[in-house]
């Protein structure tokens, strides 16, 4: 690859000055473009060069927290050692582990600061990292002292596909209107008067990268058995494997894993890595992109915004919810009725514990039976006619936490054990609660009704400590005393009468 890039037609030419146009609009790969400048210059051997590395990714607070947090991950578990410092990064990775590592860090970045509202733009984004953990993986596996170079470069090879994405969303529709989604490629020549690739190679020397850099990110198709293969062609080869597993595995399905299988088969005797090797490798990439990635079918998002909401409900931010609105009540309890004082206990409750859904009951005394009378939480409202027992009692769970006047918290309702201990009125309307709450309230030792909070089962197992227990009595105790209170009234008011 040249230093620079000139499209054969006018109207590659015109696409690239549109482009080089609209990241110059957004302002942040000018940035990039000087970062780069930095790090290409702390690699080329200059005097002090290691001080010159740590200097340059110190200068971006961002960039050392990425750097030390992956020299400490399981990518390079291997060395054994905490890395507290950038300089001791340096030393035990080396210098052209360390740029080349910033430089993929930094373009990640830049990009994301950059992106607008596109899902195909945070898709392209998410297969270029996940390329990138696959070619540092395989480079690993076959002892490779460039992984590092193998992770730039792979993530380089889709940065047609990004920039466009990126950049230029109005093209990218236009690219699958023509061609069809999934044959973007195909249809770039005669939209853009570039393929893909070419726009990538253009951008990577529009920012001055070393040709090393833009070698790698060429299409390397499965060298001949036998065949003599360079270290760029090598190079070139791992990163056009990765990013096609990349594209496989984002996917999650049967088809992706087929198609990662057909790709280990005709690559492994190019890459010189055994077959049983490239998938141990792969599987490893995989394992770890499902923790780092956020929109990825592989990552699972609806169960990682679970498990993020339930450590949320568990941190201090939960707990100052609950604490603030326990001081609400209290400053309201001599004004407010014992129904708004319930009101603002169920969405204290329901904001503070992230609850999938709260709902506050009442015993209707002339019925003879408890209903419900507000709901939090989506489609809640549609079921809360069906939300009536009697209070007559019954052994289940509900009537033992009204009997005996205690918070009860069910942690598993899904147990087979637990099944006869529910109604049928909560299985008809609530039987996706993987755990919930009941906080039992009464006036003068009879209940009078009670509040429920529940999460679904898109939560993982839930866990209530001492304190968040104490906070739910105070609120209860809040809410307890406001009853007793509007009783003391009724009785004031009766013997004047």
């Amino acid at each position: 690859m040249s230093a620079a890039f000139i499209p054969a037609s006018q109207l590659g030419k015109n696409t690239l000055e549109l482009l080089w146009a609209r990241t110059r609009q957004q302002g942040d790969m000018p940035g990039f473009a000087k970062a780069v400048s930095a790090i290409l210059g702390a690699m080329r051997g200059e005097d002090e060069h290691g001080f010159n590395m740590t200097q340059t990714v110190l200068s971006d607070p961002v960039l050392t927290q990425k750097v030390l947090r992956l020299a400490n991950s399981g990518m390079y578990s291997a060395f054994g050692q905490s890395v507290n410092t950038v300089s001791k990064a340096v030393l035990v990775l080396g210098i052209d582990a360390i740029g080349h590592l910033a430089l993929g860090l930094k373009l990640i970045e830049e990009l994301s600061h950059a992106t607008p509202d596109s899902v195909s733009a945070h898709i392209e984004m998410e297969k270029a990292v996940l390329a990138g953990m696959v070619a540092q993986q395989v480079a690993s596996s076959a002892a490779s002292q460039n992984a590092e170079q193998a992770v730039v470069c792979s993530m380089l090879h889709t940065l047609g596909r990004m920039m466009v994405t990126f950049y230029m969303t109005d093209f990218w529709a236009k690219l699958q209107a023509h061609g069809g989604p999934g044959n973007e490629s195909a249809a770039a020549p005669d939209i853009l008067g570039l393929t893909l690739e070419e726009v990538g190679y253009a951008t990577a020397a529009h920012w001055g990268l070393p040709p090393h850099l833009i070698s790698g990110m060429r299409p390397m198709e499965p060298a001949e058995a036998g065949a003599e293969i360079s270290r760029a062609d090598w190079m070139a080869g791992l990163c056009t494997m990765s990013a096609r597993c990349a594209d496989s595995l984002w996917h999650d399905d049967d088809a992706g894993a087929a198609q990662v299988q057909l790709l280990i088969g005709q690559y492994t005797e190019m890459l010189g890595v055994a077959p049983d090797n490239l998938v141990e490798a792969i599987e490893k990439a995989k394992a770890m992109a499902a923790l780092d990635l956020s929109i990825a079918p592989l990552s699972k998002p609806a169960e990682r915004r679970a498990r993020a909401l339930a450590s949320t409900r568990m941190r201090a931010e939960g707990n100052r919810l609950l604490v603030s609105g326990l001081a609400d009540m209290r400053d309201a309890l001599g004004s407010a009725s014992p129904g708004q004082m319930v009101s603002m206990g169920l969405e204290t409750l329901y904001q503070g514990f992230d609850f999938s859904r709260a709902v506050a009951f009442v015993r209707n005394h002339k019925e003879k039976k408890y209903v419900a009378r507000i709901s939090l939480g989506q489609n809640i409202k549609d079921l809360q006619a069906q939300m009536a027992f009697s209070d007559a009692y019954e052994p289940n769970v509900f009537h033992a936490a009204l009997s005996s006047d205690r918070v009860i918290f069910i942690e598993n309702a899904r147990d087979p054990k637990f099944a006869a201990k529910l109604p049928a009125w909560w299985k008809a309307t609530l039987p996706d609660a993987r755990c919930f709450v009941i906080l039992p309230l009464s006036s003068n030792g009879q209940p009078t009704g009670f509040i429920y909070g529940d999460w679904d089962d898109s939560f993982p197992a839930i866990q209530l400590n001492q304190a968040e227990f104490e906070l739910i009595n105070e609120i209860r105790a809040m809410l307890v005393k406001s009853v007793e209170m509007r009783r003391q009234r009724e009785i004031i008011a009766n013997k004047v009468a």
